[in-house]
């Protein structure tokens, strides 16, 4: 039995490293437990170093959906961090905070307190932005983010200059005065190296805080209740089984293990409590609901000069950015590959953008057996142009597979399951070959690849969405918050419902699915969190 502690917080990742840290600077005794190991791995720090990560069983809890009809019947791969920094510290590191209608319509949904102007000055706090502090951005906080302005590629450029020929509007920071428009991605890197939470808020907290304990290896298998509040939790580590106590525990799993654990500790829908032959101590069926995700869908083609195919591919191109950011942690190597991107609507009316565009100046049509193929791109100069839905209305839901704690949980993502999302992805995968067609790119391109011009009617194009879209990794809502009971599962204050003693805070608190990546909000959700814990907010 460890001794008590005032907080518990299971799960180091994106949200619960940065709860930990700010509890721990308050004061406050935190016990964080963590089911994977260390973050201090090459291929962690090393930003373009995430396509290693992808499937990496050391760092990655390799969770694969359920056959999904609306991806014509594929089971889609769905990575998440397994390690110091959680998805923090495998994600592709784009820095998007979301529209400020998305948390406007939080703070209507009940979530009082995360309206936008409510979590506009935390994360201008957390910032410490390349680009300097304005209205929007921060600067001198703890979290570093890199403007990546600089080392364009030429296909990169003219991409940009054909989004604004398109009609597109250039923006230099989408998280400024507008999202919509075309620009280059901000990324947490700082000097050359991926900035996850594990770096940025959790180790400068441990050298400074001697309440703050972590426990790597530690997989949390229930959550101790009794007389209707949350105690502690029983883990196992290194084959052995031990429990901690605390006066609150906090789950930061994320969307797929908090729900989880919570079900395993029989908070959840009751009858598939039941058939699974656990305890129903709470019977709320919004537990493992609500799953929200962005689907996406690349097009590519072969160019007409270079493009980073042409560096990474060969032994020599690898050795030479290899030495490069060891040596002097610069180069292609020291970021993400989505250099640029943005958002657009599909349709005028909307009231904000609901379309992410993604431009990487590399192609990987042939990907190597068991790897995101990020370090070995197609053997021809090739580049892509993607897209991802913004807030999709299809909605999925997390269920046990098994009353195993070490079984993976079953994940129905029910894709494109309404006919809006297929409407939009059809407009909006037209606007990629309207991009492509002109006077910049066309030039630039040697033939379509995918999906081929031979894919032309509305049927094909749809038929294509589906056979080759997939998630872009951002799992949410399915412990959401809000004001509803019998529509939520936590309150503004992330309280379980029914539980005393018991929060939760990471991505699956999000009442809805903001506009874009998500680890901005899921660490603004570590930060506010914070707030709530300590009766700041």
């Amino acid at each position: 039995m460890q001794g008590d502690w005032d907080h518990i917080i299971v799960g180091a990742g994106s949200s619960g490293c940065v709860l930990a840290a700010r509890l721990a600077q308050a004061g406050r005794r935190v016990l964080l437990l963590e089911a994977g190991g260390d973050d201090r791995r090459l291929f962690v720090q090393m930003p373009l170093g995430y396509g290693k990560l992808f499937m990496d069983p050391a760092v990655n809890w390799n969770y694969a959906a359920q056959p999904d009809p609306g991806l014509l019947g594929n089971r889609d791969h769905w990575p998440r961090g397994r390690l110091l920094g959680g998805s923090s510290s495998i994600n592709a590191m784009v820095w998007i905070r979301g529209h400020p209608g998305d948390y406007d319509d939080w703070a209507t949904a009940g979530a009082t307190g995360w309206g936008w102007s409510d979590v506009l000055p935390a994360f201008r706090a957390l910032e410490d932005n390349q680009a300097g502090a304005d209205e929007w951005r921060g600067a001198g906080g703890p979290l570093h983010v890199a403007a990546c302005r600089d080392g364009l590629h030429p296909l990169t450029r003219a991409f940009l200059t054909a989004a604004g020929q398109a009609g597109l509007a250039q923006n230099a920071d989408f998280n400024g005065a507008t999202m919509a428009g075309v620009g280059t991605y901000q990324q947490t890197v700082a000097g050359g190296r991926r900035n996850s939470t594990a770096r940025a808020f959790l180790r400068p907290a441990l050298r400074r805080h001697r309440g703050l304990k972590v426990v790597t290896g530690a997989m949390v298998t229930r959550v101790l209740i009794r007389d209707g509040r949350a105690v502690g939790v029983d883990y196992c580590r290194a084959g052995q089984t031990d429990q901690a106590v605390a006066g609150e525990v906090i789950l930061s799993g994320g969307a797929i293990n908090t729900p989880q654990l919570l079900m395993l500790s029989g908070i959840g829908p009751g009858a598939h409590l039941h058939a699974m032959g656990l305890p129903v101590l709470v019977d709320n069926p919004n537990v493992g609901a609500h799953l929200s995700d962005h689907q996406g869908i690349n097009y590519t083609w072969r160019a007409t000069i270079p493009s980073l195919n042409d560096l990474l591919r060969p032994w020599w191109g690898k050795l030479r950015v290899g030495i490069e950011w060891l040596a002097l942690r610069r180069g292609v190597l020291a970021r993400s590959i989505n250099h640029a991107g943005g958002f657009f609507r599909t349709d005028p009316g909307r009231d904000r953008p609901n379309m992410q565009l993604y431009f990487q100046a590399f192609s990987t049509l042939l990907p190597r057996a068991g790897e995101r193929p990020v370090l070995t791109p197609d053997p021809f100069s090739g580049f892509s142009i993607g897209l991802s839905n913004c807030r999709p209305l299809s909605r999925g839901r997390i269920e046990l597979a098994s009353a195993d704690p070490f079984s993976h949980p079953a994940i129905t993502a029910n894709a494109f399951s309404r006919t809006e999302d297929v409407a939009e992805m059809l407009a909006a995968v037209k606007m990629l070959r309207h991009i492509a067609a002109q006077p910049a790119m066309r030039p630039l391109i040697a033939e379509e690849l995918r999906p081929g011009p031979d894919v032309q009617d509305d049927d094909a194009l749809i038929h294509d969405v589906r056979a080759r879209s997939g998630t872009v990794y951002h799992p949410c809502c399915t412990a959401r918050m809000g004001g509803d009971p019998a529509r939520s599962v936590l309150d503004a204050a992330l309280h379980v419902r029914g539980v005393q003693g018991l929060r939760v805070c990471d991505a699956s608190a999000f009442p809805s699915l903001p506009g874009g990546n998500i680890n901005a909000a899921a660490i603004l959700m570590g930060w506010r969190g914070a707030d709530m814990v300590l009766g700041r907010a």
